[in-house]
This record gives C-alpha cells, sequence and structure tokens, in this order.
C-alpha cells in the first residue's frame, strides 16, 4: 500500500485499522443506517455501521448539512468549509473529498489546490472563502477561541447569517468526522491498472 503524502483533489483509498463489517453480512437496521450504495460499498462507513443507530445519526447529519442548500451556504461554501478544516486537522482523505467537491461545485480548481499546498493561510481569491478558511481553521485548532470576530469578518464579505450558520456547522462537523477517521483507518493512494497495448 502506498500512503498519500501531500493534500490532493485526487480520489483516495481508505484502509480501516479493524474489520468493516461484510457487504453480504449487513443487517437491515445496518443497510438503513448507510442510506445508499456509495456507502455500503466504503469500508469506513461500514466499520461504522457496528453502531448503526450511532451511524444513521451522523448520517443524516451529514446528509443535511451539506445537501439541504435551501437558504443559506451554497455547496461550494460548505465544502470549502470542509476542506479547510481537514487540511488544518491533517485529514489528507477527507480533505480529497471535500477539496475536489469545492472544486466541482465552484469551478475554482486552482484556488482550491492552493488552499491544499499552502494552508489556511493562502489568499484564496475572495475574501468570502478566505474568512471561510480562517472560520474553519480556527474552529479545528480551539473551537471555544472562535467568536465575534470571526463571524463579523463572515459577515463583511457578504455572507448572511443563514450562510454563516452552514459554514459553521461543516466546520464544526468536519472538526468531529476527521478525528474519528483519522483514529480508525489511513488514506492509501488506489493501485492504477496499467493499460494493455
Amino acid at each position: 500500500m502506498t500512503r498519500p503524502e501531500t493534500f490532493t483533489q485526487e480520489s483516495l483509498g481508505w484502509v480501516p485499522w479493524l474489520e468493516p463489517v461484510a457487504r453480504e453480512d449487513l443487517t437491515a437496521e445496518q443497510h438503513e443506517a448507510l442510506q445508499d450504495d456509495f456507502r455500503r460499498a466504503s469500508p469506513y462507513f461500514r466499520l461504522l455501521a457496528r453502531d448503526p443507530q450511532a451511524l444513521r445519526a451522523r448520517t443524516l447529519t451529514d446528509l443535511d448539512i451539506f445537501f439541504n442548500t435551501e437558504g443559506g451556504a451554497g455547496r461550494a461554501e460548505r465544502e470549502r468549509a470542509a476542506t479547510a478544516t481537514s487540511r488544518t486537522n491533517g485529514c489528507i482523505y477527507c480533505a480529497s473529498v471535500h477539496s475536489a467537491a469545492a472544486t466541482r461545485e465552484s469551478g475554482r480548481r486552482e484556488d482550491v489546490q492552493r488552499l491544499l499546498d499552502e494552508g489556511v493561510g493562502a489568499e484564496l481569491g475572495s475574501p468570502a472563502w478566505d474568512a471561510i478558511a480562517h472560520a474553519a481553521d480556527a474552529l479545528a485548532r480551539i473551537p471555544l477561541d472562535f467568536g465575534p470576530a470571526d463571524v463579523q469578518r463572515l459577515r463583511e464579505t457578504g455572507l448572511s447569517d443563514a450562510e454563516i450558520v452552514d459554514v459553521i456547522n461543516s466546520a464544526a462537523f468536519f472538526n468531529w468526522a476527521n478525528r474519528l477517521m483519522l483514529t480508525l483507518g489511513e488514506p492509501e493512494v488506489p493501485t492504477r491498472r496499467s493499460k494493455r497495448s
């Protein structure tokens, strides 16, 4: 297995340190907690399926934070917050997933890559994105240090209160999710099959 040495927007694999539930052994309750085939295929989510009630709550929270975009921040900003948090926490796997989503949602690949390469202090092409990175970093490092000045900085870039709540939720959720993933396994660079000529 090859471990990634740098942050990337490329797809990575993930190797658990504990045995996940085999797909064929999933119970009806575990299937319901996993919600979809993407999670059923993932060793990470099948590992979390050992506690299906906790996984179901986690899955529903994740889906609501990142896909319920009615009246709040767009997907790009939410994914941006998760990317910045994952970069601060050193979770290469989560950073790869959410940076790719941030690029897909915003079309700003170079700005997203700059965050991965240089960290949350990088200039990301807009005051709002810079403020989101700063807020995510503050929440990841010492959540109690995040305060009114951070909220004001977000507000001054034009984000509404609903958008600010979504950015904070995205960053806070991934501050927790990174730590869970980092204690259960590690990322790997997928083996590329060579094409036959």
